[in-house]
């Protein structure tokens, strides 16, 4: 295990608090990659639970312990790390994870043990295997038809496709098959490689003698930077398009100018200030700016810490429900009741988007929760 944090919510993370710890009354387990290749996700997942820690310090008047571990990107970690929260720590409810596989393995623990979670990615499980899990991120879908539309829009007739091999680039790539056929556009190539690979020229060559009119990319993070930085160095002229994964500063920065012109699309907290006023999410992005740089003294610059400051928003609203019937935190009937609270979320407004949950289906969100923007000059700009 690289990092074991613990923090009592209300005060500054790193302090000493072992007494208020013991005298919580909630406690929320918190797994993330902090080191490995999905560390440009996991570190702000942790500092946007930060931001939540300085925006809502109690909730219905209980002191709440957070406890953090890294998973080091290895979903084998995050199904341990799942199980230590739940069975030592005695959490009542996880969160996680940087990668769509990891995920998997911490809700399998949460099913297992009947603990809800609240992912921070988007996750693919069939109905059954949902029932304690729920998920702030939006539906990849939701995500890649913005995308789909807008290449249509730009008059692209066929699309190559390149993405991670692992479940992040399947549902990338589902997602594209399912909205490009009803668009007109034809996808003409599948290519794929894993997180950790140094390079894909071979697979940007093939794509290239193939002379689509745009890629769509099925990446994450810094390592979803590979396939821009291959495509301007094989002097590639149409159209790059993204994903809601790549929607942090590391990914501009590694991609650097090669991903000028790219749309992606992402919850609309990343442009909250070129959003109209009235725009559901705009007040409170505000707030949860305002937090975020109150704690972590500088600003949220990426999609990925407003996931776990919404997933905190989610868990507060229902904890706050639970606690009004009168059941006690650390108990199996808090548990089962805040599982079916959070089900049962209604017009909880987050910095992403609106959730509205029920039994079953991990997602919560509709289109208010995204935008495309385009990369212009390193910064996303809103494209209305």
């Amino acid at each position: 295990m690289k990092s074991f944090v613990r923090t009592a919510l209300g005060v500054v993370a790193g302090c000493a608090l072992a007494a208020s710890a013991l005298a919580a009354d909630l406690k929320v387990g918190l797994s993330v990659s902090l080191s490995g290749p999905n560390a440009s996700l996991g570190v702000p997942y942790a500092k946007g639970m930060q931001a939540a820690i300085a925006y809502r310090p109690e909730i219905a008047g209980r002191k709440v312990v957070l406890t953090v571990l890294d998973d080091a990107s290895d979903p084998t970690t995050a199904g341990r790390n799942a199980r230590k929260l739940i069975e030592e720590e005695k959490v009542d409810i996880i969160m996680g994870t940087s990668g769509v596989p990891a995920a998997i393995a911490m809700a399998q623990v949460g099913r297992e043990t009947k603990t809800p979670m609240i992912g921070l990615t988007p996750i693919l499980l069939a109905p059954a295997d949902a029932e304690w899990i729920f998920t702030v991120a939006q539906p990849t879908p939701l995500m890649v038809n913005a995308v789909v539309e807008k290449m249509k829009a730009n008059g692209v007739k066929t699309v190559a496709y390149i993405g991670f091999t692992d479940a992040w680039g399947d549902l990338v790539y589902d997602a594209l098959m399912k909205a490009a056929e009803p668009a007109g556009i034809k996808v003409v190539a599948n290519e794929r490689y894993a997180r950790p690979d140094p390079s894909v020229t071979g697979q940007v060559l093939k794509i290239v003698a193939l002379r689509p009119d745009a890629v769509m990319t099925g990446g994450a993070g810094t390592p979803g930077a590979l396939p821009f930085l291959a495509l301007q160095e094989r002097g590639f002229k149409g159209g790059v398009y993204g994903n809601h994964g790549m929607i942090n500063p590391d990914f501009l920065r590694v991609a650097g100018s090669a991903a000028t012109g790219a749309f992606l699309p992402t919850g609309p907290v990343i442009v909250a200030d070129q959003l109209p006023a009235n725009y559901p999410t705009r007040k409170i992005s505000d707030e949860f700016r305002a937090a975020f740089l109150k704690v972590n003294g500088a600003p949220s610059t990426d999609a990925f810490s407003a996931y776990s400051f919404d997933g905190y928003l989610v868990f507060a609203d229902a904890a706050a429900r639970v606690i009004a019937n009168k059941v006690e935190p650390g108990t199996p009937a808090f548990r089962v009741a805040l599982r079916d609270a959070i089900a049962n979320t209604k017009e909880v407004v987050g910095t992403h988007g609106v959730y509205n949950f029920k039994t079953g289906n991990v997602y919560g969100v509709d289109e208010r929760a995204r935008v495309v923007v385009r990369v212009d000059n390193g910064a996303w700009k809103y494209v209305p």
